[in-house]
């Protein structure tokens, strides 16, 4: 387990951990094409949107993603402009329409500090609660085998507090792998309740609800109910 992020590797402690799920749960991956094609989506809409994607995990009926993005006001159109772009795609491949997500994807604000690999080790653990790998880096469609095995997908940013795992790349993966094995359910509780941001008090009062979504608070936005 590392130790507490120190702050000044952190250019600010706002993120977000991001869900979506196929309409009534339904599968919206079938395969290997799929997920691949996802990817490729993933991939354009991080130089598009200048996203920093920490952890990530795609499965058959969703997909997580722990990001962050410099301008949070313009992760409501990257998001759905991303789940346009995949809807498209699967209803051209299968010859299907209608709504393909379930209502509008999930956003809930995260603090770097406390809780950035505690959501991506929930994140990535996914393939294990769902009983489909034996190892979270087995997985072929998330972000462990980035930490793990060093393996470049083009997605993952490197995590900026990764190097608290050890002195050397090799004992920073031999500790990751072994901080995927140590989690409790009251930890991975938290980060199912999607609605409610995950930081210190601080942290929560500097969030704003604006336009339905939770933002870090700026000048010159329009006064609205702050969430505490």
């Amino acid at each position: 387990m590392p130790y507490y992020a120190r702050k000044h590797q952190l250019s600010g402690s706002f993120a977000y951990h991001v869900v979506n799920r196929g309409n009534k749960k339904e599968t919206v991956f079938n395969g290997a094409k799929e997920y691949l094609y996802f990817i490729k989506l993933l991939k354009e809409y991080i130089e598009r949107f200048d996203l920093k994607i920490y952890h990530w995990v795609l499965m058959p009926n969703h997909y997580h993603l722990l990001l962050e993005i410099d301008e949070p006001e313009r992760i409501s159109s990257c998001m759905a402009g991303l789940n346009r772009a995949y809807t498209c795609y699967y209803h051209r491949t299968y010859f299907t329409s209608g709504f393909l997500w379930q209502g509008r994807f999930k956003l809930q604000p995260v603090q770097k500090e406390e809780y950035l690999f505690a959501c991506g080790r929930y994140i990535e653990r996914n393939p294990l609660r769902a009983n489909m790998v034996f190892q979270a880096q087995d997985y072929p469609f998330s972000s462990a085998r980035f930490y793990c095995l060093g393996e470049q997908d083009g997605v993952t940013t490197e995590s900026p507090i990764f190097g608290e795992f050890g002195q050397n790349i090799s004992l920073r993966r031999i500790a990751y792998k072994e901080f995927l094995r140590d989690y409790n359910n009251k930890e991975e509780e938290m980060f199912r309740m999607l609605d409610v941001p995950l930081g210190s008090k601080e942290f929560v009062n500097r969030i704003t609800k604006y336009r339905g979504r939770l933002f870090p608070k700026r000048s010159g936005r329009p006064k609205e109910r702050i969430v505490v």
